[in-house]
């Protein structure tokens, strides 16, 4: 397959007419449909579920959250026979994808009687064996652990008619492309192959080309790399403050779920102690810990009892939460696909969403280079100081006072207080007090003035670093102006130490 016999199907999200009705599912399949609540299919749902229905091979190109896994699930499981046998294979580049493509098809599934079952790397041979040769229907798998045990015979009678491989060029980032050539082997001829992707380099196009017959290229619509649900924010900083930055930007905004996105393992293991250490909710998720401390990390999100996730780029691939409020890449991604990645972690399911990125001056024609690449706006903005929060925490304190339990005891107080102060000066005292009161962390101001940030950006304008001088920001000029560098909840996460360590180099995940 080339990119030159090849036709992208470009739609608008808004162009979609169709509803999931119109796609004539079984009876089975559209109740759990039904009961997902979804009613009109996303573009690439739009776009793949007829083709795939027609059993066309297809290569699927969409960033992540545009609902790829139903729109390869869906037909797949709508045209499957459920007798007992392996009819479908996924293949994930992780282990938590993996969980996560599982868990959804099962729901997808459920009322067909259609069993998923998941192998990867880390648990029991024996236990998941057992589980394909009660009935399986699906098998969802890593290509590590899937490789191996194709090698060793132990799957029998294993000839599934449609092979899906999911994030495929993040399997390739992995190096897990040989692993992917040499399980094509062991797969019958014939078949309907399906390959979704963000992106397509050109060892993947080159991968498409092998294993794919004639198939319909389906992809976005040109330029809409980022989810328009996402608000992008960036704030330039000096390098010694992204500590202070992170934990003022978590103070000043509206949050319910965070991703962080880390370059390094380390820095992942320090940022969790430092967010710990501060009295934030959160704990780091890599691949070098344990694959039941990793499973209860991401769980842990899930449910509501972790507020912060922070996790290197390999780590975080496969968790799709659809109530993400924010994603902050700690620091700048190495590639314009990675910032792709990342931020597609909010804003999913029709949500809004918020990516912050931090960025010093020297990092700065990174930035410009990912939002001509992406084609996406990113917008600037201060980093509000001690004050500007405090302002914006006004309507929280008016909420708890309004909700605080009046003690007996307090006429003690009140009546104390008489003695010296009238009964206005009793209130503004009392609500100073709880003003102060605010633990809000760091020094007053944060990252750098307006009049530096000028000349970053007319440096960059000089050097074509992304058309010049950027007037979409407001705030303070040397370290003044109060609240203005405060935007509200506009607000606003690189390649890692398991893809690459701190100089760059590659290595392999483990499965």
């Amino acid at each position: 397959m080339s990119q030159d016999n090849t036709e992208s199907v470009d739609i608008k999200e808004e162009e979609v007419k169709v509803t999931f009705k119109d796609f004539n599912f079984k009876h089975e399949l559209q109740k759990s449909i039904d009961y997902a609540g979804f009613k009109v299919p996303s573009p690439i749902q739009a776009q793949a579920i007829p083709v795939i229905s027609e059993g066309r091979d297809v290569v699927g190109q969409a960033h992540t959250g545009t609902g790829k896994t139903a729109a390869f699930g869906l037909p797949t499981m709508n045209k499957m026979k459920n007798n007992g046998s392996i009819e479908a294979l996924v293949i994930t580049p992780t282990r938590e994808l993996a969980n996560q493509v599982s868990d959804e098809l099962y729901k997808f599934g459920r009322n067909l009687g259609i069993r998923t079952v998941t192998i990867y790397g880390g648990s029991s041979y024996n236990r998941q064996l057992d589980l394909i040769n009660r009935g399986a229907g699906i098998v969802v798998a890593t290509p590590g652990r899937l490789k191996d045990m194709l090698g060793r015979g132990m799957l029998k009678n294993f000839n599934p008619s449609t092979v899906i491989l999911d994030e495929a060029d993040e399997m390739l980032d992995m190096g897990f492309l040989d692993d992917i050539n040499e399980i094509f082997e062991y797969l019958p001829k014939e078949r309907q192959t399906l390959l979704f992707s963000a992106t397509m380099p050109a060892p993947i196009k080159s991968l498409a080309s092998r294993i794919l017959k004639d198939p319909e290229f389906i992809s976005i619509t040109k330029g809409e790399t980022t989810n328009k649900d996402i608000a992008q924010t960036y704030y330039v900083i000096e390098e010694k403050e992204r500590d202070d930055a992170i934990i003022r930007l978590l103070d000043a905004n509206e949050t319910t779920k965070i991703v962080v996105f880390c370059r390094t393992k380390r820095e992942v293991d320090r940022l969790s102690n430092v967010l710990s250490s501060v009295g934030y909710n959160a704990k780091g998720l890599h691949g070098d810990m344990e694959q039941r401390t990793r499973e209860s990390v991401i769980k842990g999100l899930k449910d509501g009892q972790l507020d912060i996730l922070i996790a290197t780029d390999v780590a975080a691939r496969g968790i799709h939460i659809d109530d993400v409020s924010h994603v902050i890449n700690f620091h700048i991604p190495f590639d314009p696909e990675s910032y792709v990645h990342r931020i597609g972690r909010t804003g999913r399911a029709g949500t809004k969403g918020n990516a912050i990125t931090l960025v010093t001056p020297m990092e700065f024609k990174e930035l410009q280079r990912i939002k001509k690449v992406v084609g996406t706006s990113i917008e600037h903005a201060f980093i509000p100081s001690k004050n500007d929060v405090k302002t914006a925490n006004m309507d929280k304190l008016v909420a708890s006072v309004e909700a605080q339990k009046v003690y007996d005891e307090a006429h003690i107080l009140l009546d104390a207080l008489k003695n010296d102060l009238d009964s206005e000066q009793i209130l503004y005292k009392l609500a100073s007090l709880l003003i102060d009161k605010q633990n809000i962390k760091g020094p007053n101001e944060i990252g750098i003035n307006k009049d530096r940030l000028e000349k970053i950006l007319e440096n960059a304008g000089r050097n074509g670093g992304g058309g010049g001088r950027n007037r979409n920001y407001r705030g303070r000029r040397n370290g003044g102006g109060g609240g203005g560098g405060y935007r509200g909840n506009r607000s606003g996460g690189s390649r890692e130490g398991g893809n690459r360590d701190g100089g760059g180099h590659r290595r392999r995940e483990r499965s």
